[in-house]
């Protein structure tokens, strides 16, 4: 089942009710700041980095505060160490590092007196075979949609993200699907974008793959572990999809960390759309 969001970064919702008698106000900058970590591993050279920076509260303005100074440490299963130098403020990475497909990974990051650590499985690499546009009916007629092809290997347990780009522009929707209903199969995914509600019609016309563009779609097999925090992170991170109440997604870092860690494999195809 392949899942769809349009935006990847954590939303606090301000909730007001007014009757006639009473109003009720919410303090939204009672909560307690906290650390959030992002890392991956991938099987590519120069790809190991991990970014830690710090909540902020609701009033506060867009620039989220990065963390410097942090002691940042990874551990393969034979217990080679290594340590990530700080090449910008709140961006750690080995250069010379890469993993290895079926090794565990274990991340430990020391922050003051506060110690925070991950685990993460990278999946053996399935094929990407292909990348192609199709053509689908949605709201606002026929469009054209990025769609990746692979075999999937028998035995469930195979999760994956992608990444699109269009024109070298990010597109902010979360695409992420496991295996549960497709295992063992030849897998056709359109990675299909709706948009926000509050788009008009001209912002959705600008969001459209056209002919001449150049696209290209990162694909990466993640651990369940990973696939969940993009799973929680989709359903109820932003209290969409019926969710009453907004909810950090489920983090598999330990220490009271907000993020991920993810050993992940990674290939990339671009195309021109024709």
């Amino acid at each position: 089942m392949i899942l769809y969001k349009y935006t990847a970064a954590l939303i606090v919702t301000l909730i007001a009710f007014t009757s006639c008698r009473k109003v009720i106000d919410i303090d939204l900058n009672s909560a307690a700041k906290k650390y959030v970590i992002e890392g991956v591993i991938t099987n590519q050279q120069d790809s190991c980095k991990v970014l830690i920076s710090q909540t902020v509260n609701f009033s506060d303005d867009n620039n989220v505060p990065t963390v410097s100074g942090a002691t940042v440490t990874i551990a393969d299963d034979e217990g080679l160490i290594t340590t990530l130098a700080e090449a910008a403020p709140g961006t750690y990475r080995a250069a010379t590092f890469k993993g290895t497909p079926g090794k565990t990974y274990h991340l430990t990051v020391k922050i003051d007196d506060k110690t925070f650590t991950a685990s993460s499985t990278m999946p053996q690499i399935v094929k990407y075979d292909s990348l192609y546009v199709t053509e689908t009916t949605l709201f606002d007629g026929l469009e054209k949609v990025a769609t990746v092809q692979y075999k999937d290997p028998v035995g469930k347990g195979n999760s994956y993200r992608y990444i699109q780009y269009v024109n070298g522009k990010r597109e902010k929707t979360i695409f992420v699907e496991n295996d549960e209903l497709t295992d063992g199969r030849t897998i056709k995914t359109e990675l299909l974008i709706f948009g926000d509600d509050s788009d008009t019609k001209e912002e959705r016309d600008k969001k459209k793959i056209k002919s001449g563009d150049a696209l290209r779609v990162d694909m990466m097999c993640i651990d369940q572990p990973v696939y969940k925090y993009w799973y929680s992170l989709l359903n109820s991170a932003t209290g969409s999809n019926n969710n009453a109440t907004p909810a950090n997604p489920v983090t598999n870092i330990n220490g009271g960390s907000l993020g991920y860690f993810s050993a992940q494999t990674f290939d990339t195809k671009t195309i021109v759309v024709p």
